[in-house]
């Protein structure tokens, strides 16, 4: 089928406002629940979205999901409460706060002041909450967003603060040292389920490097890596007992003769067949010990055992050479196998992704960038066998789509999922699964190839991590509630006190957000010195999986109403959220929520699996026509008002930022935009302006280079409609726009958009 847009029916649009009119002015949906309270229960959660951003075509999809079944219930007779909920806290809001104050990174904010930040997210977070309304009044989502409950509300923090609190006393809230996903930028640690939703598909150079052996003179061992950048880090040589490895002297025209070892099922493909001759064969456990030169030596390693074979059961046969360079400070296998070993240690790489002074030949430059001249450098130096380039999947900020991670060791707080995941994963077998092969698929494998959950954040805005240590003796202690703190040092809140009488505006919910909760102080039970808050945040993510007892304040108050809708019949959201927002409320109810949990709040009857949700929805992408997800940050997509309303709103560029001026009664767009379209360049488009809608121009549509959001203008189009830099213009894509039936059109047509996100659910 052709991908052709139809023309839509302005009258139709006209009866959906009547009867959306009617809705409201009658206060339907209420009345409805009014109707029902004395029926069964049907419990439904609205994931949380975040409100500092607008609304697209994924979320228009979501929400008439969301609405068909508990409305069908509620038709059935089914009292179906739905109480929405706003995201705030988080990676989401800062990144959208340094863009608004025109910085980036840790230092900077600290420069800025962390109070003055932590203002500007409380005011960036409800920034488009309109918008979002509007287009959930627009589809006719039922919910009700008057008593929306919201994460950085006092109650639903100390709810969260409970939540580790609980984890803590089970011994599943640990601090430890270990290799993460680092958002150097950032300056933090991500989770899994973060880092699963930033992956795409890059080239990195790979290079097979000389590390001369001290233990056989005249010989090199060869061995693989795609993160030159580490190369200044290595601490050992990594070869499998189960493979065998032969000594090849190698003759090639125009190279000097040399000796290198490698393993023996990779010889002809890395040396070819000519020139080479077989000196021994080396089983992996002879090499085990044998010592040689590192390729880079800057800084001095902690630990006296360095640049040794040791053995490593993730070492293969097919790639590489058989034998991997190992960097235990940034990467998870490299700190397990050397920390096991009892290698050294060296972190040649600063928190900001740069290299340190003591690098001279790469100071101050960013580590991922350096690749190609540190392959050059080590080329020079002869040290480079054979380079090339490797394409493979890499993690990028989930939030910051340029900004690449790195795994680097820090300390950090972690949830130890690995010692309830059997727990886990039965629980996931009791869930209904739509579709049925998400269960042991996408999110089942999710569940099988589980990590502990990198729990804290270095940054600002978020939940703050309820633990104070003693810096004298090191005795920890977790709170669940202010009301607990204060019984351990009734002054504690006398700083909070102060600020809000200085400024009485000051919102009652800051009281338990950076920076006043990190002035709340008070005795060590042990040795009666001073405790301090560990500084970090959390993750925002398990706000979100708090969100079915948090909602209520509980265990605080609110326990009866917990009871009531624990656990939902049903849930629905995209499938990223397999590794997002469905494996946070799984993960936290199966640690939380045991026997003895229960028992203690009063659950009755217990509740077995599954919990908390009981069937799941996994929807597709909203796609562009090549099939990529529809996304903001590629500029390949259409506000929904294009479907909804047959229009969509931009605002004017500056023509300065133009590539070169445009024809005079061009419009230009984003190329991908232009493509998504549906229409090609050179189609008449009608342009109005929004506060005066009688002013409007016929333009010719084009694609070019402009900012998100805006929208490039000839001389003849600004001159008709009056309009300069910063004024909003309504752009009609057919001169008789598309209404209801081009929404139709949107979900169930057999073009490109239904069909491409089906497929996204693979």
């Amino acid at each position: 089928m052709s991908y052709q847009r139809p023309r839509g029916d302005r009258r139709t649009i006209d009866i959906e406002r009547e009867l959306l009119r009617y809705w409201q002015e009658n206060n339907i949906f209420h009345r409805s629940l009014a109707q029902t309270k004395d029926g069964e229960r049907f419990v439904f959660y609205e994931g949380p979205p975040t409100a500092n951003g607008l609304p697209h075509n994924g979320h228009v999809l979501t929400r008439v999901v969301k609405d068909l079944f508990p409305r069908y219930k509620a038709m059935q007779g089914y009292f179906v409460p739905r109480i929405g909920g706003w995201d705030t806290h988080g990676l989401p809001v800062e990144v959208e706060v340094e863009k608004q104050l025109g910085i980036h990174g840790k230092e900077e904010i600290e420069t800025f002041g962390v109070e003055p930040f932590t203002r500007k997210c409380i005011e960036s977070v409800f920034r488009y909450t309109r918008e979002w309304e509007r287009l959930t009044e627009r589809v006719a989502f039922w919910v009700d967003l008057e008593e929306a409950y919201v994460t950085y509300h006092k109650h639903y923090v100390e709810s969260v603060w409970w939540a580790m609190a609980e984890l803590f006393r089970k011994g599943l809230l640990y601090r430890g040292h270990k290799v993460v996903w680092w958002w150097p930028q950032g300056g933090t640690a991500l989770s899994a389920g973060e880092v699963g939703l930033g992956y795409r598909e890059i080239d990195d150079p790979e290079v097979i490097v000389r590390f001369e052996s001290r233990s056989r003179p005249g010989v090199s061992y060869l061995a693989w890596t795609t993160t030159p950048w580490t190369l200044a880090s290595n601490i050992a040589l990594a070869v499998s007992e189960k493979l065998d490895y032969v000594r090849v002297r190698v003759e090639k025209e125009r190279q000097e003769p040399e000796e290198v070892i490698v393993a023996a099922s990779r010889v002809s493909e890395l040396l070819g067949e000519e020139g080479l001759t077989i000196l021994e064969t080396i089983p992996g456990s002879a090499l085990i010990g044998e010592s040689y030169e590192p390729v880079m030596r800057y800084g001095e390693p902690d630990g006296d055992k360095v640049w040794e074979i040791i053995p490593a059961d993730f070492v293969g046969s097919d790639t590489g050479t058989g034998l991997v360079h190992l960097a235990p400070a940034f990467g998870e296998d490299d700190f397990r196998v050397c920390k096991e070993h009892g290698m050294g240690f060296l972190q040649l790489v600063k928190p900001d992704g740069t290299f340190p002074p003591e690098v001279s030949d790469f100071a101050g430059r960013f580590c991922k960038e350096a690749d190609r001249d540190i392959i050059r450098l080590l080329k020079s130096r002869r040290k480079v066998f054979k380079e090339g380039t490797y394409r493979h999947d890499y993690p990028f900020c989930w939030r910051a789509s340029q900004d690449p991670l790195i795994q680097y060791a820090r300390p950090a707080w972690f949830i130890k999922t690995t010692a309830q995941i059997d727990k886990a994963i039965a629980n996931n077998r009791q869930i209904n699964w739509l579709p049925e092969h998400i269960k042991e698929g996408r999110f089942g494998d999710f569940l099988a190839h589980n990590v502990d959950w990198a729990l804290s954040r270095e940054r600002y805005w978020g939940t703050p991590l309820p633990v104070w240590e003693c810096p004298g003796c090191g005795h920890l202690e977790a709170f669940s509630s202010l009301e607990q703190i204060l019984e351990r040092n009734p002054r504690a809140l006398d700083h909070w006190e102060a600020a809000r009488a200085a400024n009485p505006e000051l919102s009652e919910h800051l009281v338990v957000h950076k920076p006043w909760v990190d002035q709340i102080h008070f005795d060590c039970a042990e040795c009666g010195g001073e405790m301090t808050r560990a500084t970090e945040v959390v993750d925002c993510w398990f706000d979100a999986g708090c969100m079915p007892f948090a909602q209520f304040g509980f265990p605080h108050k609110g326990i009866e109403d917990f009871r009531k809708a624990w656990p939902a019949d049903f849930i629905s959201e995209a499938i990223d959220q397999t590794r997002g927002w469905f494996y946070s409320l799984l993960m936290i109810s199966t640690l939380l929520f045991d026997e003895e949990t229960q028992e203690r709040y009063g659950i009755e009857p217990m509740r077995e699996y599954p919990h908390p949700y009981k069937t799941c929805i996994v929807l597709g992408h909203v796609c562009d026509p090549e099939g990529k997800k529809e996304s903001k940050s590629s500029g390949n997509y259409t506000p929904p008002d294009l479907v909804l309303e047959g229009d969509f709103v931009l605002t004017v560029c500056d023509g300065k930022k133009l590539a070169s001026e445009p024809a005079e009664d061009a419009v230009i767009l984003l190329p991908p935009q232009v493509k998504t379209l549906g229409v090609p360049e050179g189609t008449k488009i009608w342009l109005s302006r929004v506060d005066d809608p009688g002013r409007r121009f016929e333009a010719t549509l084009a694609a070019g280079a402009v900012a998100k959001d805006a929208v490039g203008l000839g001389s003849a189009a600004r001159q008709a409609l009056g309009v300069e830099p910063g004024h909003a213009v309504r752009v009609h894509v057919l001169a008789d726009p598309p209404g209801a039936d081009a929404f139709r059109w949107f979900f169930y047509s057999a073009g490109p958009p239904w069909n491409n996100t089906r497929n996204s659910l693979r």
